[in-house]
């Protein structure tokens, strides 16, 4: 126990000493001095436990454990100088003849008692044991201990040397390189006339502590130096800082290569945000607060502002350059501009931000102001011409004001200005509007609705009817966001002779085109007026006017080509003119076309497009009937309706449609 007492005394100053180190997670890459110091001291601190471990095993006369255990302490010991060497190394900072020399002579010990051990199992070269477990050395550990020796004296009188021709923080260097080689070489004479004692492990104790003296030492130095030149820097602005402070919330001193930052300045209401003061990656950081503190519709903006490489060319080009964007503070944004200032050293920027979201709100305010002073009557008259009652209405609030160059509603007193244009039209409209179309109106005159829908066309228009004088009078709304996307032009227009014209236009050519658009077969309408049909309501949703409700059915015939196959074409045909008697039977007011030989479709309008649940369900039900008598006609079919706030085209309803259809002829096939 006398000999495991020192090994355990080791243990415990080596852990006192080196807490720090040894509980210290990994920091910077594998050469780094510190983490090489860590690495050695690990294996020193095992060395340590093998060497308590082997007195104990050596006394009790535990011969194949004191085998074991002394293999490792030889192999400890040359991990212990090969990561020595290496730290030496990376402490000195310094590459050349010297550290390879160390580098080799390290890797050199390692290979050599690794490789003594191996012999060691079969001819003994460095230690044995007799049989009663008595420890006897041999040839190779004091060549191992000589060699030791020499690397140690080596190091240590290089070091003094250079020591006494260097200055500050080099000198320190050197000098506890220098001392732990000195204590190290010495215990290894005093091990090596006395091998049964502790002496290289109280040896490696020793060299600890000196190293450890002046890696501290070393340290606070740094410390310290980096705080002085820290306070120097930040004392530096102050009084830039102090001139700048009444115009900006922060001001921020940029590294623009390492990007280490400093702030030396900052509001109250700033501070308050939690902002890092300081830092050594002012873009990282700069960036992740970005996503904590911005407007997530600006976020994206803010985040390239904050690359080195774009500020670097920014201020290149410019010198000085600025930008803005909304920040939170709290649950409220605000506008936020940031200058960024080239330092006249060429080598830092400036970067100062200013809360401008009073500046705005009150130009915003002003501009406003100038507006409304726009006599609005000049605006209207251009537009006369086109309108009939033109209403200017602000987006926000609802105020409004309107113009009239002629009055289409008769009788009844309208107003031409209030302060809630969407709440007066509503009462109007209960008054004026014809009754089938006045839920519709009520929907369309609503703010949300009209804002909504103008985010995706640049004008809308709505069709309506009016009662005026007891006689139906047809009009259009037409709806446009003014210049400054803060206020509505709305302007009504009586298109009486426009649909009447309409009317008889159609009415010729429905004479002319009807026979043309016409199943002979079936007598419903052909592919050809389908495809016109297509194309009239994609016009009308390029267009904008396509407002009122519609759905398009696509049906499919089961089994027409086996009924041709099999009873001949007689009777495919009266298969296809019985189907149709019965969509046409079912979709009574609504136009159907045969758009293939087995393939129909129907345009469901009013109140069919109303009752298209029960229209489908009734068209099932006869099916389903049909299906289990084994006679009519079995159509599956698929309806799609026109979504208004959808952006799809008329192919894209009659493909759903299709989609829907094929389903239901897969489920039919499955009855």
């Amino acid at each position: 126990m006398y000999y495991a007492s020192f090994g355990i005394l080791a243990v415990i100053l080596h852990l006192i000493i080196n807490h720090n180190l040894v509980k210290m997670g990994r920091k910077g890459g594998p050469n780094d001095p510190r983490e090489r110091y860590r690495q050695f001291l690990f294996a020193v601190l095992v060395f340590y436990i093998t060497d308590l471990l082997w007195g104990y095993l050596v006394e009790s006369r535990i011969r194949p454990l004191a085998y074991a255990d002394t293999f490792l302490f030889f192999a400890l010991m040359a991990l212990s100088v090969l990561l020595w060497t290496r730290y030496v190394v990376a402490y000195l900072g310094k590459d050349g003849a010297f550290a390879a020399v160390l580098r080799t002579a390290g890797w050199g010990i390692f290979t050599f008692v690794l490789l003594a051990l191996f012999v060691n199992f079969f001819f003994p070269v460095i230690y044995m044991f007799t049989d009663d477990t008595e420890y006897m050395p041999c040839f190779g550990r004091y060549i191992l201990l000589i060699v030791q020796f020499l690397l140690f004296i080596m190091i240590s009188v290089y070091s003094f040397v250079v020591a006494g021709r260097s200055e500050r923080s080099d000198k320190i260097h050197y000098m506890a390189i220098g001392m732990s080689g000195g204590v190290m070489a010495v215990l290894i004479v005093v091990q090596t006339l006395f091998p049964f004692a502790p002496f290289y492990t109280i040896g490696c104790l020793i060299a600890n502590c000196v190293i450890h003296i002046f890696v501290e030492e070393d340290q606070k130095k740094m410390q310290h130096q980096i705080t002085a030149d820290a306070r120097k820097e930040k004392e530096r602005y102050s009084q830039i800082a102090a001139s700048l402070a009444d115009d900006y919330d922060a001001i921020y001193y940029i590294n623009i290569e390492t990007g280490k930052f400093l702030e030396i300045s900052a509001s109250e209401k700033y501070r308050n945000m939690q902002v890092p003061q300081s830092g050594d990656d002012f873009y990282t950081e700069t960036r992740k607060n970005v996503i904590r503190y911005v407007h997530p519709d600006d976020r994206v903006f803010a985040e390239s502002m904050y690359y080195k490489d774009t500020i670097k060319e920014n201020l290149e080009r410019r010198g000085t350059y600025s930008y803005k964007y909304r920040v939170m503070i709290g649950d409220e944004a605000r506008y936020f501009r940031f200058v960024v200032k080239l330092s006249d050293d060429g080598d830092h920027f400036v970067l100062c931000n200013k809360d401008i979201q009073d500046t705005i709100t009150a130009e915003t305010a002003l501009i406003e102001k100038q507006k409304a002073n726009v006599t609005f009557a000049q605006i209207a008259e251009s537009l006369a011409s086109n309108y009939d009652v033109i209403y200017y209405v602000d987006a926000r609030t609802g105020e409004y004001v309107g113009y009239t160059s002629k009055n289409i509603f008769g009788e009844l007193k309208v107003d031409e200005s209030g302060d809630d244009f969407f709440e007066d039209s509503k009462k109007t409209a209960g008054m004026l509007i014809h009754p089938q179309d006045r839920e519709r109106m009520f929907t369309v005159i609503d703010r949300d609705y009209l804002l909504t829908t103008l985010e995706r066309r640049k004008q809308f228009e709505f069709q309506y009817r009016l009662i005026v004088n007891d006689h139906v009078q047809h009009t259009r709304l037409t709806v446009r966001k003014s210049s400054d996307h803060t206020h509505l032009i709305i302007g009504v227009e009586n298109i009486e002779d426009e649909v009447r014209k309409e009317k008889e236009h159609l009415r010729a050519l429905n004479t002319e085109k009807e026979l043309a658009r016409r199943d002979e077969l079936t007598g419903v309408k052909n592919k050809t007026a389908f495809t016109e049909l297509e194309k009239t309501i994609q016009e009308s949703i390029d267009n904008g006017a396509c407002d009122n409700p519609f759905a398009i059915a696509v049906c499919d015939l089961n089994d027409l080509k086996k009924i041709n196959d099999t009873k001949g074409h007689k009777a495919g045909d009266d298969y296809i003119i019985a189907s149709a008697k019965l969509m046409c039977g079912v979709f009574d007011h609504s136009p159907i076309f045969r758009i293939g030989g087995d393939e129909f479709a129907i345009f469901l309008t009013g109140d069919d497009f109303d009752q298209r649940k029960e229209l489908l369900e009734r068209l099932r039900s006869t099916v389903r009937s049909n299906l289990e008598k084994r006679e009519g006609p079995v159509i599956a079919a698929g309806i799609a309706e026109y979504d208004v706030f959808g952006n799809e085209s008329i192919y894209d309803i009659v493909d759903r449609a299709d989609h829907l259809m094929y389903e239901d002829k897969r489920e039919l096939k499955g009855q």
